[in-house]
């Protein structure tokens, strides 16, 4: 009796399992949870816009850091002091201010937004007027029991049969034209926005908009000159573009990236001990050697501070090494040919946009500090394998998260349903059902906002690793991987699921019918259709949802609480407490992806639950003041791509709406179709039948009117758009920099020193004195010292992308002493704490503002009369000879770099050019900074 009690227990656990898996929402559709949804989600958000009213006028730190720290150029429109005293400033600014302000990317961004509401206010109009009359006054008149039916249930077309499902079918269209117009209103003015951005001073000054990227160039031509040539072949130019291969930099990335990350530890390790520079801690910190230096420092325990300490010192070395004979290194296939004219580098690259010259591939080089440097020198096969397996384990991942996401919504959204399928937990549910419910209120939302905080950061790592050539390139990868990603498991599984699993029940428990009798009994059709409106109530409880997620970015509430933490309950680093304060760079992959998740669950169950689409409309109308006001004073953009997000946002919005349209002729031929008369009712899904067409109709004009315009500043080249030109290439001359601008980082970058706070210099030499070493370099006082960030090369190879010496601040062409070019470790004064003192450093800059256009000259400017400059030492230039380098396979000619101050600067550059040091712009542009 016990074994048979036990198996009928077992079978009822069971049981009820299967059963919650087939409907995992069915507690959502309750009167009383819903409103508690509303309920919660409008209070806790207007709690949070509350605080932001009252802390914004009091924290700029945190609410307008980006206003703080931009030039005058980019500066937004100064705020009230008043409770109310931002809405001014976002409501009167124009399209074409923010231009200027905030860049081209942010206000495509606003627009794409601006857009989805619009597209929702009138969807709201056409699904609440037409559908909701139709459903009520059709389900009143058939179902008897119609007032024990949830009233949000009544708004879904599952109690209504035949022709009534004409109105789905003209809503379909009605949908869908709103949606094309909005496309092409929008499309037309981003079109008007990004011929202007092509015209604007930023734009045409800047090195990269008349460059080109070449990679995969054939071995042969892996000089200056055979770039010039596969320039010529792609399209004749009539002149010689300035050219530059890359170099095979072999290790050095890695070896920067482990001096940062050594930098940062060491960092960590001072700031912990120093806290309380007067009563240090009784025991030094102690930390276990990287793999690489087990060999020398054994696999046990070693003073932390003395070992970051010597690591820092030996890459220091190592890099300085690598820098000097880096030139001798074989080139690469990649490389980079810029021309006078913006017009000439757009053509070529046009007419090479298919396929290049001699198998390589031709693009529009991105900005330098853009470019994913490890993957220009991929070779195809290389890149192609990596793009295989990296798209099989994305797919792996996507399929693997169906198991985890249907039990996370069935079981962390209510814990009773795990107490019916396990008995002992219930009965520990029911004694404690306060802490239980504090939990279950907090573990499902944490688990789910997690899981989606991972998945960005291991899509993008992944895509790096395939081989994107530029960090825009892969963000906008990363937001289609991420839209495919929700549309699978969000949409597709949890909304046909339950219903499949039902379907699939039918059929096993009327399989004495026969398989085929069964799967007609079953009725497929109906019983999707059928779960899909029970899911579209989840789905208006998600949107609400989002109203929270809106309240958090404009409160700055994460920011809040993690400067907080950081500030009173870790021990930050200087650098930390630097990085605190600057303005933090705008995901634009994860914020598009979430708008797209509310478009397309807007557009797909809009039409089976209509108040969705409302609710939606005022969710995105709430969101374009909220992001107008974070992009214009919180949020920078770390790389600007020049609207190049727009044509991927436009395919996901059309595949979204032919989504939405699978999902009416679903609900047309499962209750319309499938009544009485149904050869008359047939009509309905016929007349959708030129929706799909249409949708392809408008694509394919979107692509011939905008789409190569958007891309290309021109298809023609300068001489023939003038009517004429010099074939001698006698066009006017700039003074490109093309090697030194778009040489790799590692050659010049200058590496971190480990900073620490101002408060402890007095105990710095104590601590460095603990370790014989280090004490016999006299780090804090002797003038000469072997451990130096800055890697000088002491020969001269002409090779003008290799870092130079460093520029006197307080004396202008004149390079630092030896003695004090650097010190051991930086000290900053507690009052120097702030992002505004550093962020014309290129180590805070990058992180936090690009290559440096928010906050004032950016690096790939072209130098204008009276400014410093570099002049490449070409033959048709004519001030000083080439210098002839061999490295490699082949033989390329390059010169150094000078910079052009009159004859004082030109005796000192020939000066520093006898010593083995060459002249670097970029170094006295840092001066001028200073």
């Amino acid at each position: 009796m016990r074994i048979t009690g036990r198996l009928s227990s077992r079978e009822d656990s069971t049981d009820r399992f299967i059963n919650l898996i087939a409907d995992p929402f069915q507690a959502q559709v309750q009167q009383n949870s819903i409103y508690a949804a509303i309920i919660y989600a409008f209070a806790v958000s207007g709690g949070l816009f509350a605080v932001f009213l009252f802390l914004r006028p009091r924290n700029s730190r945190v609410y307008a850091p980006r206003a703080k720290h931009a030039d005058e150029k980019h500066a937004p429109r100064p705020l009230g002091r008043k409770l109310f005293g931002f809405v001014p400033a976002i409501r009167d600014v124009k399209e074409q201010e923010l231009v200027d302000t905030i860049g081209l990317d942010a206000v495509v961004f606003l627009r794409f937004l601006r857009m989805l509401r619009n597209i929702f206010l009138v969807l709201s109009i056409f699904g609440c007027a037409i559908l909701i009359p139709v459903n009520v006054v059709g389900g009143s008149a058939f179902y008897e029991q119609w007032n024990n039916i949830a009233t949000l249930m009544k708004f879904t077309p599952q109690y209504i049969f035949g022709p009534k499902f004409w109105a789905f079918v003209l809503c379909s269209y009605l949908f869908q034209g709103t949606v094309c117009f909005f496309l092409w209103w929008n499309y037309r003015a981003v079109y008007r926005l990004k011929r202007a951005y092509f015209n604007s001073e930023d734009y045409t000054t800047s090195l990269h908009s008349r460059t080109l990227l070449l990679t995969h160039i054939p071995r042969p031509s892996r000089t200056d000159a055979g770039i010039a040539l596969l320039v010529e072949e792609a399209k004749s130019t009539h002149i010689v573009p300035r050219t530059a291969i890359g170099r095979d930099v072999k290790d050095l990335p890695k070896l920067i990236e482990a001096h940062d990350q050594s930098v940062r530890e060491l960092e960590g390790y001072l700031a912990q001990y120093l806290s309380n520079p007067n009563k240090l801690p009784e025991k030094r910190p102690m930390c276990k050697p990287e793999k690489d230096d087990m060999t020398a420092y054994g696999k046990s325990k070693v003073d932390a501070i003395d070992y970051w300490t010597d690591r820092i010192a030996r890459l220091e070395v190592e890099i300085k090494d690598v820098r000097e004979s880096v030139d001798k290194r074989n080139p690469q296939s990649y490389g980079f040919a810029s021309f006078p004219h913006i017009e000439d580098a757009h053509a070529v690259a046009y007419a090479a946009r298919k396929k290049g010259p001699r198998g390589c591939d031709i693009y529009l080089a991105p900005r330098p500090h853009d470019l994913l440097w490890q993957n220009l020198g991929l070779s195809r096969r290389t890149r192609r394998a990596r793009m295989f397996w990296d798209g099989f384990w994305m797919v792996l991942f996507t399929a693997a998260y169906i198991v985890p996401n249907i039990l996370t919504s069935v079981f962390l959204s209510d814990f009773s349903h795990l107490g019916l399928v396990w008995p002992s937990f219930q009965g520990n549910l029911q004694a404690h059902p306060t802490g239980w419910g504090i939990a279950q209120g907090i573990l499902a939302p944490l688990v789910q906002t997690l899981i989606y905080m991972g998945i960005p950061i291991m899509f993008r790592r992944l895509y790096t690793h395939s081989g994107d050539v530029s960090k825009t390139s892969r963000e906008r990868h990363v937001t289609a991987r991420l839209y495919a990603f929700f549309v699978f498991n969000n949409l597709v599984v949890f909304s046909v699921f339950g219903s499949a699993w039902r379907f699939v029940a039918t059929v096993i428990a009327a399989k004495d019918q026969g398989v085929w009798e069964a799967i007609r009994s079953a009725h497929l059709f109906s019983k999707v259709m059928t779960g899909l409106c029970n899911m579209s109530t989840f789905w208006l409880t998600w949107q609400m949802q989002k109203n929270l997620g809106a309240a958090i970015d404009i409160a700055q509430a994460w920011q809040l609480v993690w400067n907080f933490i950081q500030r009173k309950l870790l021990n930050p680093t200087p650098r930390q407490l630097i990085e605190l304060s600057a303005p933090q760079p705008f995901m634009y992959a994860d914020y598009y992806n979430a708008y797209l998740q509310v478009a397309v669950v807007g557009l797909t169950f809009g039409a089976l639950q209509p108040i969705i689409l409302p609710v939606t409309a005022f969710y995105l109308s709430i969101e374009v003041w909220f992001k107008k006001y974070l992009i214009q004073y919180v949020l920078v953009t770390k790389t600007e791509s020049g609207g190049r997000f727009w044509r991927l946002l436009v395919n996901r919005l059309l595949f979204s709406l032919l989504l939405g349209n699978a999902v009416i002729a679903l609900v047309v031929g499962a209750q319309g179709v499938g009544s009485i008369n149904s050869v008359r009712n047939g009509n309905m899904l016929y007349a959708m039948i030129p929706l799909p067409f249409l949708l392809l109709v408008f694509k394919w004009y979107c692509k011939w009117a905008f789409d190569d315009k958007l891309e290309y500043y021109a298809t023609q080249l300068y001489s023939d758009a003038e009517g004429g030109g010099s074939p001698n290439g006698s066009g006017p001359k700039r003074n490109d920099g093309v090697a030194v601008r778009f040489g790799h980082p590692a050659l010049y970058k200058k590496l971190m020193t480990p900073m620490v706070h101002a408060k402890s210099q007095h105990i710095l030499k104590e601590i460095y004195g603990h370790c014989g070493s280090l004490a016999d370099r006299n780090i804090f006082e002797a003038p000469h010292r072997r451990w130096t960030d800055r890697a000088m090369p002491t020969t001269t190879y002409g090779y003008s992308d290799v870092f130079m010496a460093e520029m006197d601040p307080h004396e202008s062409g004149k390079t630092v002493p030896v003695g004090q070019q650097m010190q051991g470790v930086e000290l900053v004064a507690e009052e120097d704490l702030d992002f505004e003192n550093f962020k014309k450093r290129a180590e805070f800059r990058e992180e936090f503002g690009g290559d440096g256009e928010l906050y004032g000259r950016p690096e790939d400017l072209i130098s204008r009369p009276g400014t410093p400059s570099t002049m490449a030492t070409m033959t048709d230039v004519g001030l000083f000879s080439p210098t002839k380098v061999t490295g490699g396979s082949g033989a390329s000619t390059r010169a150094s770099s000078v910079t052009r101050h009159g004859n004082d600067d030109k005796l000192e550059h020939a000066s520093r050019t006898s010593q083995g040091i060459s002249a670097h712009p970029c170094a006295i542009r840092s001066t001028k900074l200073k």
